[in-house]
Protein backbone atom coordinates (compact mmCIF):
# COMPACT_ATOMS: atom_id res chain seq x y z
CA UNK A 1 0.00 0.00 0.00
CA UNK A 2 1.23 3.39 -0.72
CA UNK A 3 0.21 5.76 1.70
CA UNK A 4 1.32 9.99 1.89
CA UNK A 5 1.51 11.10 5.45
CA UNK A 6 0.31 14.98 5.27
CA UNK A 7 2.12 16.35 8.96
CA UNK A 8 1.48 19.30 10.70
CA UNK A 9 4.95 18.18 12.89
CA UNK A 10 8.06 15.77 12.31
CA UNK A 11 11.34 15.24 13.76
CA UNK A 12 13.46 17.35 14.48
CA UNK A 13 10.31 18.86 16.19
CA UNK A 14 9.79 16.82 19.52
CA UNK A 15 6.24 16.53 20.73
CA UNK A 16 3.28 14.21 20.24
CA UNK A 17 2.47 14.38 16.79
CA UNK A 18 6.24 14.25 15.20
CA UNK A 19 6.70 10.98 17.49
CA UNK A 20 3.56 9.33 16.46
CA UNK A 21 3.88 10.36 12.77
CA UNK A 22 7.42 8.58 12.74
CA UNK A 23 6.08 5.87 14.92
CA UNK A 24 3.24 4.99 12.19
CA UNK A 25 6.02 5.62 9.46
CA UNK A 26 8.30 2.69 10.76
CA UNK A 27 5.51 0.87 11.37
CA UNK A 28 4.23 1.01 7.53
CA UNK A 29 7.93 0.43 6.51
CA UNK A 30 8.04 -2.49 8.82
CA UNK A 31 4.83 -4.14 7.06
CA UNK A 32 5.95 -3.77 3.60
CA UNK A 33 4.27 -0.74 2.71
CA UNK A 34 5.61 2.50 0.70
CA UNK A 35 5.09 5.93 3.35
CA UNK A 36 6.21 9.42 2.21
CA UNK A 37 5.62 12.50 4.52
CA UNK A 38 5.24 15.89 3.97
CA UNK A 39 5.75 18.30 6.25
CA UNK A 40 6.68 21.84 7.05
CA UNK A 41 10.40 22.55 7.04
CA UNK A 42 12.16 23.09 10.50
CA UNK A 43 13.80 25.90 11.20
CA UNK A 44 17.47 26.58 9.36
CA UNK A 45 19.61 24.48 11.03
CA UNK A 46 17.85 22.80 13.49
CA UNK A 47 18.86 19.21 14.28
CA UNK A 48 17.93 16.63 16.70
CA UNK A 49 19.50 14.12 18.33
CA UNK A 50 19.11 11.02 16.33
CA UNK A 51 18.17 9.17 19.36
CA UNK A 52 15.04 11.89 20.29
CA UNK A 53 12.54 9.31 19.66
CA UNK A 54 14.18 6.30 20.69
CA UNK A 55 16.87 3.86 18.77
CA UNK A 56 17.74 4.94 14.84
CA UNK A 57 16.05 8.87 14.51
CA UNK A 58 14.33 8.97 10.73
CA UNK A 59 14.72 5.64 8.81
CA UNK A 60 16.88 6.56 5.18
CA UNK A 61 14.55 4.75 3.79
CA UNK A 62 11.37 6.55 4.75
CA UNK A 63 11.48 9.58 2.44
CA UNK A 64 10.30 13.23 3.24
CA UNK A 65 9.18 16.17 1.46
CA UNK A 66 9.74 19.77 2.95
CA UNK A 67 7.75 22.37 2.61
CA UNK A 68 8.48 25.82 3.11
CA UNK A 69 7.49 27.33 5.94
CA UNK A 70 7.58 30.34 8.68
CA UNK A 71 8.02 30.30 12.76
CA UNK A 72 3.78 30.80 14.50
CA UNK A 73 4.26 34.51 15.65
CA UNK A 74 5.05 34.26 19.35
CA UNK A 75 6.21 30.66 19.28
CA UNK A 76 8.96 30.16 17.13
CA UNK A 77 9.56 26.19 18.07
CA UNK A 78 5.80 25.78 15.78
CA UNK A 79 6.33 25.79 11.92
CA UNK A 80 3.51 26.97 9.78
CA UNK A 81 3.67 25.97 6.37
CA UNK A 82 3.75 28.39 3.45
CA UNK A 83 1.33 27.55 0.23
CA UNK A 84 3.73 25.46 -2.28
CA UNK A 85 3.24 23.68 -4.98
CA UNK A 86 5.52 20.70 -3.56
CA UNK A 87 2.86 19.50 -1.23
CA UNK A 88 0.06 18.45 -4.40
CA UNK A 89 3.49 17.26 -6.54
CA UNK A 90 4.57 15.02 -3.66
CA UNK A 91 1.15 13.51 -3.41
CA UNK A 92 0.40 13.35 -6.81
CA UNK A 93 4.40 11.41 -7.84
CA UNK A 94 3.47 9.28 -5.10
CA UNK A 95 0.61 7.69 -6.72
CA UNK A 96 -0.56 6.97 -2.61
CA UNK A 97 -3.84 4.94 -2.49
CA UNK A 98 -4.59 6.60 0.52
CA UNK A 99 -3.66 10.09 2.37
CA UNK A 100 -2.97 10.31 6.01
CA UNK A 101 -3.03 13.30 7.70
CA UNK A 102 -1.95 13.94 10.79
CA UNK A 103 -3.15 16.70 13.25
CA UNK A 104 -4.49 18.62 10.39
CA UNK A 105 -4.62 22.33 10.35
CA UNK A 106 -3.07 24.63 7.87
CA UNK A 107 -1.02 21.99 5.27
CA UNK A 108 -3.33 18.99 6.35
CA UNK A 109 -6.48 21.36 5.25
CA UNK A 110 -4.40 21.72 1.85
CA UNK A 111 -3.42 17.98 1.51
CA UNK A 112 -7.02 17.30 2.19
CA UNK A 113 -8.77 19.35 -0.86
CA UNK A 114 -5.93 17.84 -3.30
CA UNK A 115 -6.87 14.45 -2.06
CA UNK A 116 -10.57 15.88 -2.78
CA UNK A 117 -9.16 16.62 -6.12
CA UNK A 118 -7.53 13.53 -6.95
CA UNK A 119 -10.58 11.11 -5.67
CA UNK A 120 -8.10 9.88 -2.52
CA UNK A 121 -9.93 8.72 0.61
CA UNK A 122 -8.08 10.16 3.66
CA UNK A 123 -8.17 9.55 7.03
CA UNK A 124 -7.64 12.33 8.88
CA UNK A 125 -5.88 12.02 13.15
CA UNK A 126 -7.02 14.41 15.84
CA UNK A 127 -4.14 14.90 18.03
CA UNK A 128 -4.56 18.72 19.11
CA UNK A 129 -7.35 20.35 21.00
CA UNK A 130 -6.76 23.52 18.43
CA UNK A 131 -10.55 25.09 20.00
CA UNK A 132 -8.77 24.29 23.71
CA UNK A 133 -5.70 26.37 21.87
CA UNK A 134 -7.70 29.35 20.64
CA UNK A 135 -8.67 29.87 24.29
CA UNK A 136 -5.66 29.05 26.02
CA UNK A 137 -3.97 31.69 23.74
CA UNK A 138 -7.01 34.35 24.23
CA UNK A 139 -7.75 34.36 20.23
CA UNK A 140 -10.97 36.28 20.56
CA UNK A 141 -12.09 34.11 23.64
CA UNK A 142 -15.40 32.46 22.06
CA UNK A 143 -15.01 33.45 18.83
CA UNK A 144 -11.51 32.17 18.45
CA UNK A 145 -12.66 28.91 19.73
CA UNK A 146 -15.60 28.96 17.49
CA UNK A 147 -13.73 29.85 14.54
CA UNK A 148 -11.33 26.33 15.33
CA UNK A 149 -14.40 24.24 15.85
CA UNK A 150 -15.63 25.56 12.06
CA UNK A 151 -12.26 24.78 10.77
CA UNK A 152 -11.98 21.45 12.56
CA UNK A 153 -15.17 20.46 10.75
CA UNK A 154 -14.25 21.37 7.57
CA UNK A 155 -10.97 20.11 7.44
CA UNK A 156 -12.31 16.68 9.09
CA UNK A 157 -15.32 16.47 6.72
CA UNK A 158 -13.42 15.94 3.76
CA UNK A 159 -12.02 12.38 5.44
CA UNK A 160 -13.23 9.13 4.87
CA UNK A 161 -12.78 8.84 8.68
CA UNK A 162 -11.32 10.69 11.66
CA UNK A 163 -9.32 8.48 14.25
CA UNK A 164 -9.61 10.53 18.29
CA UNK A 165 -6.83 9.42 20.59
CA UNK A 166 -9.26 8.83 23.12
CA UNK A 167 -13.00 8.76 24.33
CA UNK A 168 -13.38 12.53 25.72
CA UNK A 169 -11.95 13.59 22.35
CA UNK A 170 -14.30 11.19 20.19
CA UNK A 171 -16.73 12.24 22.00
CA UNK A 172 -15.98 16.22 21.87
CA UNK A 173 -15.02 15.95 18.05
CA UNK A 174 -18.65 14.45 17.56
CA UNK A 175 -20.38 16.62 19.99
CA UNK A 176 -18.52 19.39 17.62
CA UNK A 177 -20.45 17.91 14.40
CA UNK A 178 -17.38 16.12 13.44
CA UNK A 179 -19.23 12.72 11.94
CA UNK A 180 -17.65 9.04 10.95
CA UNK A 181 -14.97 9.15 14.01
CA UNK A 182 -13.66 6.37 15.70
CA UNK A 183 -10.56 5.70 17.93
CA UNK A 184 -6.97 5.15 17.65
CA UNK A 185 -5.07 5.44 20.42
CA UNK A 186 -1.31 5.46 20.89
CA UNK A 187 1.42 3.06 21.68
CA UNK A 188 4.25 3.13 24.28
CA UNK A 189 8.05 1.65 24.11
CA UNK A 190 7.96 0.25 27.24
CA UNK A 191 11.68 -1.36 26.91
CA UNK A 192 12.72 2.47 26.68
CA UNK A 193 10.62 3.41 29.55
CA UNK A 194 11.09 1.13 32.43
CA UNK A 195 11.89 1.22 35.88
CA UNK A 196 14.90 -0.58 35.66
CA UNK A 197 16.15 2.88 34.59
CA UNK A 198 15.99 4.09 37.81
CA UNK A 199 19.09 6.23 38.85
CA UNK A 200 19.38 6.33 43.10
CA UNK A 201 22.60 9.00 42.37
CA UNK A 202 20.38 11.21 39.83
CA UNK A 203 17.95 10.91 42.84
CA UNK A 204 20.31 12.26 45.16
CA UNK A 205 21.71 15.38 42.90
CA UNK A 206 18.27 16.26 41.94
CA UNK A 207 16.67 15.95 46.31
CA UNK A 208 19.79 16.48 48.30
CA UNK A 209 17.82 16.55 51.77
CA UNK A 210 16.33 12.97 50.28
CA UNK A 211 12.80 14.90 48.89
CA UNK A 212 10.04 13.01 46.93
CA UNK A 213 10.77 14.04 43.43
CA UNK A 214 8.16 15.08 41.68
CA UNK A 215 7.92 15.62 38.31
CA UNK A 216 6.66 17.21 35.05
CA UNK A 217 7.86 15.71 31.48
CA UNK A 218 6.88 18.44 28.19
CA UNK A 219 6.87 21.15 26.48
CA UNK A 220 6.74 24.74 28.31
CA UNK A 221 3.84 26.93 27.37
CA UNK A 222 0.83 28.57 28.52
CA UNK A 223 -1.39 25.39 27.13
CA UNK A 224 0.33 23.34 29.27
CA UNK A 225 -0.37 25.32 33.12
CA UNK A 226 2.56 24.27 34.51
CA UNK A 227 2.72 27.14 36.47
CA UNK A 228 -0.52 24.74 38.73
CA UNK A 229 2.54 23.30 40.22
CA UNK A 230 3.82 26.62 42.30
CA UNK A 231 1.75 25.39 45.32
CA UNK A 232 3.11 22.13 44.69
CA UNK A 233 6.90 23.46 44.81
CA UNK A 234 6.70 24.74 48.01
CA UNK A 235 5.80 21.87 49.84
CA UNK A 236 8.17 20.23 52.60
CA UNK A 237 9.63 16.97 51.49
CA UNK A 238 9.27 17.72 47.69
CA UNK A 239 11.46 18.27 45.06
CA UNK A 240 9.72 19.70 42.07
CA UNK A 241 11.92 19.22 38.66
CA UNK A 242 10.58 20.46 35.02
CA UNK A 243 12.02 18.34 32.18
CA UNK A 244 11.16 20.40 28.85
CA UNK A 245 11.70 23.88 27.42
CA UNK A 246 9.41 26.42 25.80
CA UNK A 247 8.08 30.50 26.06
CA UNK A 248 6.68 29.86 29.29
CA UNK A 249 10.52 28.50 30.98
CA UNK A 250 11.53 32.49 31.56
CA UNK A 251 7.92 33.11 33.70
CA UNK A 252 7.65 29.59 35.10
CA UNK A 253 11.51 29.68 36.95
CA UNK A 254 10.81 32.99 38.32
CA UNK A 255 7.64 31.76 40.04
CA UNK A 256 8.99 28.55 41.06
CA UNK A 257 12.80 29.40 42.36
CA UNK A 258 12.78 26.04 44.11
CA UNK A 259 12.01 23.95 41.55
CA UNK A 260 15.13 21.92 39.34
CA UNK A 261 14.68 22.70 35.80
CA UNK A 262 16.67 20.43 33.40
CA UNK A 263 15.06 21.86 30.06
CA UNK A 264 14.60 19.22 27.29
CA UNK A 265 15.98 15.22 27.59
CA UNK A 266 16.08 12.86 25.31
CA UNK A 267 16.68 9.24 24.15
CA UNK A 268 18.05 7.07 27.30
CA UNK A 269 18.63 10.19 29.66
CA UNK A 270 15.01 11.31 28.87
CA UNK A 271 14.15 7.54 30.08
CA UNK A 272 16.60 7.82 33.12
CA UNK A 273 14.29 11.05 34.49
CA UNK A 274 11.15 9.33 34.10
CA UNK A 275 12.23 6.43 35.70
CA UNK A 276 14.16 8.36 38.75
CA UNK A 277 10.91 10.45 39.81
CA UNK A 278 8.85 9.44 42.44
CA UNK A 279 5.96 10.87 41.49
CA UNK A 280 4.97 12.74 37.44
CA UNK A 281 2.76 15.37 37.23
CA UNK A 282 0.73 16.63 33.92
CA UNK A 283 -0.82 19.78 34.54
CA UNK A 284 -2.42 20.66 31.20
CA UNK A 285 -6.20 20.39 30.90
CA UNK A 286 -6.06 20.30 27.01
CA UNK A 287 -4.43 17.04 26.40
CA UNK A 288 -6.09 14.67 23.35
CA UNK A 289 -4.24 11.89 24.61
CA UNK A 290 -1.14 12.97 26.92
CA UNK A 291 1.57 10.69 25.65
CA UNK A 292 4.35 11.49 28.50
CA UNK A 293 1.66 10.04 31.41
CA UNK A 294 2.03 6.31 29.35
CA UNK A 295 5.72 7.18 29.57
CA UNK A 296 5.40 7.89 33.13
CA UNK A 297 3.34 4.41 33.59
CA UNK A 298 5.76 2.09 31.29
CA UNK A 299 8.16 3.75 33.94
CA UNK A 300 6.76 2.46 36.63
CA UNK A 301 5.74 5.81 38.79
CA UNK A 302 2.28 6.60 40.16
CA UNK A 303 1.07 9.37 38.15
CA UNK A 304 -1.19 12.58 38.82
CA UNK A 305 -3.24 14.31 35.41
CA UNK A 306 -6.31 16.20 35.22
CA UNK A 307 -10.01 15.03 35.26
CA UNK A 308 -10.17 16.12 31.66
CA UNK A 309 -9.34 14.96 28.08
CA UNK A 310 -7.28 12.05 27.51
CA UNK A 311 -6.04 11.21 31.05
CA UNK A 312 -9.59 10.23 31.86
CA UNK A 313 -8.55 6.98 29.69
CA UNK A 314 -4.87 6.87 31.35
CA UNK A 315 -5.29 7.48 34.59
CA UNK A 316 -7.32 4.56 36.54
CA UNK A 317 -8.75 6.46 39.97
CA UNK A 318 -6.46 5.46 43.29
CA UNK A 319 -5.32 2.13 40.71
CA UNK A 320 -2.54 3.57 39.24
CA UNK A 321 -2.37 7.03 40.11
CA UNK A 322 -5.22 10.39 41.03
CA UNK A 323 -7.29 12.25 38.88
CA UNK A 324 -8.18 15.94 39.59
CA UNK A 325 -9.94 18.73 38.94
CA UNK A 326 -8.82 20.60 35.83
CA UNK A 327 -7.25 23.92 36.29
CA UNK A 328 -7.03 23.58 40.15
CA UNK A 329 -3.47 23.74 41.73
CA UNK A 330 -4.12 23.13 45.27
CA UNK A 331 -5.85 20.27 44.23
CA UNK A 332 -2.73 18.81 42.25
CA UNK A 333 -0.61 19.89 45.94
CA UNK A 334 -2.93 17.82 47.98
CA UNK A 335 -2.64 14.71 45.35
CA UNK A 336 1.12 15.28 45.49
CA UNK A 337 0.99 15.47 49.22
CA UNK A 338 -1.22 11.90 49.27
CA UNK A 339 1.33 10.13 47.57
CA UNK A 340 4.47 11.75 49.04
CA UNK A 341 3.63 10.92 52.12
CA UNK A 342 3.13 7.31 51.36
CA UNK A 343 5.75 5.34 49.62
CA UNK A 344 4.22 2.05 49.66
CA UNK A 345 0.84 3.60 47.52
CA UNK A 346 3.45 5.34 45.21
CA UNK A 347 4.93 1.40 44.69
CA UNK A 348 2.16 0.33 44.28
CA UNK A 349 0.36 2.68 41.95
CA UNK A 350 3.19 2.20 39.98
CA UNK A 351 3.46 -0.92 39.32
CA UNK A 352 -0.04 -1.35 37.95
CA UNK A 353 0.74 1.25 35.65
CA UNK A 354 3.29 -0.51 34.93
CA UNK A 355 0.87 -3.29 34.12
CA UNK A 356 -1.74 -1.65 32.10
CA UNK A 357 0.85 -0.43 29.58
CA UNK A 358 2.80 -3.01 28.46
CA UNK A 359 1.08 -4.13 25.80
CA UNK A 360 0.58 -1.07 24.55
CA UNK A 361 3.07 -1.59 22.07
CA UNK A 362 3.73 0.76 18.86
CA UNK A 363 3.18 -2.32 16.92
CA UNK A 364 -0.11 -3.14 18.19
CA UNK A 365 -1.69 -0.05 17.68
CA UNK A 366 0.16 0.07 14.12
CA UNK A 367 -1.64 -3.09 13.30
CA UNK A 368 -4.79 -1.42 14.06
CA UNK A 369 -4.01 1.90 11.47
CA UNK A 370 -3.41 -0.89 9.20
CA UNK A 371 -7.14 -2.32 10.20
CA UNK A 372 -8.62 1.46 9.41
CA UNK A 373 -6.77 1.92 6.55
CA UNK A 374 -7.80 -1.46 5.18
CA UNK A 375 -12.08 -0.79 5.60
CA UNK A 376 -11.85 2.92 4.17
CA UNK A 377 -10.26 1.43 0.95
CA UNK A 378 -12.69 -0.86 0.74
CA UNK A 379 -15.73 1.58 1.47
CA UNK A 380 -14.11 3.79 -1.33
CA UNK A 381 -13.73 0.70 -3.42
CA UNK A 382 -17.35 -0.03 -2.94
CA UNK A 383 -16.97 -2.87 -1.29
CA UNK A 384 -17.31 -4.26 2.59
CA UNK A 385 -14.95 -7.35 2.01
CA UNK A 386 -11.10 -6.06 3.03
CA UNK A 387 -9.42 -8.91 2.15
CA UNK A 388 -10.81 -7.81 -1.53
CA UNK A 389 -8.54 -4.39 -1.42
CA UNK A 390 -5.29 -5.95 -1.78
CA UNK A 391 -4.28 -3.87 1.38
CA UNK A 392 -2.03 -6.52 3.13
CA UNK A 393 -2.61 -5.89 7.09
CA UNK A 394 0.22 -8.17 8.33
CA UNK A 395 0.27 -9.15 11.62
CA UNK A 396 -2.73 -7.47 12.74
CA UNK A 397 -3.34 -8.03 16.31
CA UNK A 398 -5.92 -10.96 16.27
CA UNK A 399 -9.65 -9.96 17.46
CA UNK A 400 -10.18 -12.46 20.27
CA UNK A 401 -5.93 -11.90 21.18
CA UNK A 402 -6.55 -8.30 23.33
CA UNK A 403 -8.30 -6.49 25.63
CA UNK A 404 -10.52 -3.50 25.12
CA UNK A 405 -9.62 0.19 24.60
CA UNK A 406 -10.29 2.19 27.78
CA UNK A 407 -13.91 3.47 28.53
CA UNK A 408 -13.63 6.89 29.46
CA UNK A 409 -13.61 8.45 33.26
CA UNK A 410 -15.67 10.31 34.69
CA UNK A 411 -14.72 13.70 36.33
CA UNK A 412 -13.69 12.53 40.33
CA UNK A 413 -15.47 15.54 42.97
CA UNK A 414 -13.80 18.68 43.04
CA UNK A 415 -12.75 18.39 46.70
CA UNK A 416 -9.61 17.97 48.04
CA UNK A 417 -8.24 14.41 46.68
CA UNK A 418 -11.51 12.68 45.56
CA UNK A 419 -11.34 9.45 48.14
CA UNK A 420 -13.55 7.17 45.59
CA UNK A 421 -13.29 6.45 42.48
CA UNK A 422 -14.49 8.37 39.61
CA UNK A 423 -18.45 7.32 38.82
CA UNK A 424 -18.56 4.95 35.57
CA UNK A 425 -20.29 6.65 33.69
CA UNK A 426 -19.45 9.83 31.64
CA UNK A 427 -21.65 12.94 31.28
CA UNK A 428 -20.70 13.51 27.72
CA UNK A 429 -22.44 12.87 25.01
CA UNK A 430 -22.11 9.79 22.64
CA UNK A 431 -19.45 8.94 20.13
CA UNK A 432 -21.26 8.01 16.89
CA UNK A 433 -21.51 4.31 16.35
CA UNK A 434 -18.93 3.11 14.77
CA UNK A 435 -18.47 0.52 11.58
CA UNK A 436 -16.80 -1.73 13.27
CA UNK A 437 -15.64 -2.70 17.03
CA UNK A 438 -11.96 -1.94 15.84
CA UNK A 439 -10.34 -1.02 18.84
CA UNK A 440 -11.56 -3.97 20.94
CA UNK A 441 -8.73 -5.56 19.08
CA UNK A 442 -5.93 -3.32 21.23
CA UNK A 443 -4.24 -4.48 23.85
CA UNK A 444 -5.67 -2.54 27.32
Amino acid sequence: MRVVIVTESFPPEVNGVAHSVLRTAEHLLRRGHQPLVVTPAPARGAQSPSHTFGAGGVPDALPVVRVPSVPLPGYPQVRIALPSRRLAAAIQGHRPDLVHLASPFVLGARGAQVAARLGLPVVAVYQTDLAGYAHAYRAGRGLGEAAAWHRIRTVHGLAARTLAPSTPAAQDLTAHGVSRVQLWPRGVDSARFHPRHRDEALHRALAPGGEVLVGYVGRLAPEKRVDLLAETATLPGVRVVIIGDGPSAPGLKAAMPGAVFLGRRTGEELARCFATLDVFVHTGPLETFCQTIQEAMASGVPVIGPAAGGPLDLVAHHRTGLLVPPRDGAAVARAVTALAGDAELRAAYGRAGRAEVTARTWEAVGDLLLRHYAEVLAEHRGSTDTAGTGVEVAGAVPADAAGAAPAARAVPPPVAVPTTPPASASTSPPVAPATAPLTEELPA
